[in-house]
């Protein structure tokens, strides 16, 4: 006779292979009434009974779970604490759905590490019992107003692949300390919150990775306060992630009040939609850091947080496509703008800006989406320091007093840009000091009733400029 010992460990993945298969109720109904387990440690999956209890016994006695395809309705987290369960994973084939019908995440991850990612600040017990907890191949439904996807605190390694959340309020939610978070290959899709958020949370090394975030009332990928460094998105599609009706919110936003926000590379990735949201951006870095130093906050208020790479994406429709406010250290190159309909490109407050090799463009091909080239499009640096604008074309900024708009500028260098068929000035310099303007290329050649009869290139009460060799369409130049 099989003892109740040599029984247990199948049981506890439930059936065959490690799967919670509803088909096998009866079966399982005969062994669990044998080895004294209650039924509700038995995942029904009808989308129907509540298979909270169940589903957190498997959890706690074995911390893998297979889900077979059905749908499993939840009432409350369902939590995994890892210095209980050992290394855990939670995943299925694509069938599988969590409906989470009751408050907080379906899914919250618990860890205790609270060292950096250097091997030398790691206790024993999280390589030994905790590292690189898993979701894969499954989706989370939300069923309640405040249901949220899936939580982590304390993780090192956590891992999203092939995973859905979807008409929750957040679909992951990163929390207090994580270190080294991989997404890849997810849809986080029409929730009422954030797609990936970063809420204060202390966090280095974190990829995003393949993966589409869209429709999410409250952002795209946002990071607010913490301290958060190396976080790299890349080959996404990340759009709409705006509520028409609600506040400001950006398809990647970096805000660095309270906190910190650097080392963050956004790479091949198509970011768009809505322009019909209030103060909607493709990408929103606000680095007004909170840091005691002095030193680092270089006389003023707050420090300026950056060192971010912007390339090889697509931008449009939204009402700024990029919005850079009191940061450092920011490289946008190689990218593709349309339709920004405030501004395609806006710096205020910041230093060491990198503009290069971009397209910012009025594509007649966009005729067809019945905004009636409402968009205004354009480039404006205000009060900024020790930046580069070069090798850029700038083409159909409309409405606008100036294709690219400097003032209260210092030490920046314009240089090799094409400036063509824009309304106002071309490019307009107004409380300019110490830089160089050499080398553009800066025409309006529409049909004479179309074409602005503004100067290409205007200077206003500006000093110790060096004005090179430009072809400007309009003269004009003033100083």
């Amino acid at each position: 006779m099989i003892s109740r010992r040599d029984r247990s460990p199948p049981l506890t993945e439930t059936a065959a292979d490690g799967y919670a298969d509803p088909m096998s109720s009866k079966i399982l109904f005969l062994l669990l009434a044998v080895t004294g387990h209650a039924m509700a440690q038995q995942p029904i999956g009808d989308g129907k009974a509540d298979d909270t209890a169940a589903l957190q016994h498997l959890i706690d006695t074995s911390g893998s779970v297979k889900l077979a395809k059905g749908s499993y309705r939840l009432t409350k987290t369902l939590t995994v604490d890892l210095t209980k369960t050992g290394f855990a994973a939670l995943s299925g084939d694509g069938t599988a759905r969590l409906v989470m019908a009751g408050a907080g995440p379906a899914l919250h991850f618990i860890g205790t590490h609270e060292g950096t990612a250097a091997p030398e600040s790691f206790k024993p017990e999280v390589w030994e019992n905790q590292r690189t907890p898993m979701v894969e191949g499954i989706e989370i439904v939300g069923a309640h107003a405040e249901a949220d996807g899936i939580e982590a605190t304390g993780t090192m390694q956590i891992t999203l692949s092939r995973v859905v959340v979807r008409e929750c309020r957040h679909a992951v939610h990163l929390k207090k300390r994580n270190r080294n978070v991989l997404i890849t290959a997810c849809h986080f899709y029409h929730n009422t919150g954030i797609g990936v958020f970063y809420d204060d949370v202390n966090l280095h090394q974190s990829n995003i990775a393949g993966s589409h975030i869209s429709y999410n009332g409250g952002g795209g990928v946002v990071s607010r306060a913490g301290n958060v460094r190396n976080l790299h998105i890349g080959t996404c599609d990340i759009e709409g992630n705006h509520a028409k009706d609600g506040p400001p919110s950006a398809n990647v936003e970096l805000d660095s009040r309270g906190g910190s926000i650097g080392e963050v590379a956004i790479t091949g990735c198509t970011l768009q939609h809505t322009n019909k949201a209030p103060d909607s951006a493709n990408i929103r870095i606000i680095g007004s850091g909170t840091d005691p130093s002095l030193l680092r906050r270089g006389g003023r208020e707050f420090t300026r947080e950056g060192n971010v790479t912007i390339s090889a994406n697509v931008f449009s429709d939204v009402q700024v496509n990029i919005e850079i406010r009191h940061a450092r250290g920011v490289t946008v190159t190689g990218n593709t703008f349309w339709e920004g309909f405030q501004h395609d490109l806006l710096v205020e407050d910041s230093s060491n800006i990198v503009v290069t090799g971009n397209n910012f463009d009025r594509n007649p091909r966009y005729l067809v989406n019945g905004n009636d080239n409402a968009e205004k499009n354009g480039v404006v640096f205000l009060r900024c320091d020790d930046s580069i604008l070069s090798s850029n074309v700038i083409s159909g900024v409309w409405k606008q007093r100036a294709a690219v708009d400097i003032e209260s500028c210092n030490r920046l260098h314009i240089s090799h840009n094409s400036v063509l068929d824009s309304d106002g000035a071309g490019i307009r310099l107004e409380k300019v000091t110490n830089s160089l303007i050499s080398e553009n290329l800066i025409r309006d050649d529409r049909e004479a009733d179309k074409r602005s009869k503004e100067p290409s290139l205007l200077i206003l009460d500006s000093k110790d400029n060096v004005t090179g060799q430009n072809v400007l369409g309009n003269k004009g130049e003033m100083k």
